[in-house]
């Protein structure tokens, strides 16, 4: 949940500054672009954080190979396309890139699920759950990547 919170606070956040006179982030596009960057530098950072690193590599389904590597790689992307999101010339492509990352490691999603994997002392989010979060920060990427 934390990264659906980090989505619409970062969000109502930066559509408040906006309203107060920064030109930039004058419209609901901007403040999307920024609440999607809060979520991914959030996630991002997770894939390099101590317990949290451990987890998201017990994630990766088994039969995929190097998941330390995998989990690198996925956060390095995540951090890269939240800083692209924040630069306008460079929102759109990062946009689609990161739907485009959601979408690959959602079977790590559906593998921790059906393996029924406890993380943090908690288990996994349900699968119904977690697909409807992975619709609306997939639908998120998607406004943004075809937005004005």
């Amino acid at each position: 949940m934390a990264p659906l919170f980090a989505l619409v606070v970062g969000t109502a956040l930066a559509r408040l500054a906006g309203l107060a006179g920064i030109s930039a982030l004058d419209g609901w596009h901007p403040a999307l672009r920024v609440g999607l960057a809060v979520m991914f530098v959030l996630t991002g950072v997770a894939h390099f954080a101590g317990r949290r690193r451990a987890d998201l590599i017990t994630m990766v389904p088994p039969r995929l190979p190097r998941p330390d590597l995998l989990v690198s790689l996925t956060g390095v992307l995540e951090l890269v396309g939240a800083v692209a999101l924040l630069i306008p010339a460079t929102a759109r492509v990062a946009a689609a890139g990161l739907a485009l990352l959601m979408l690959a490691m959602f079977p790590a999603n559906i593998s921790a699920a059906r393996r029924r994997l406890t993380l943090a002392g908690r288990p996994v989010t349900p699968l119904g759950q977690r697909t409807a979060l992975q619709v609306v920060f997939v639908a998120t990427a998607v406004v943004i990547s075809f937005g004005p």
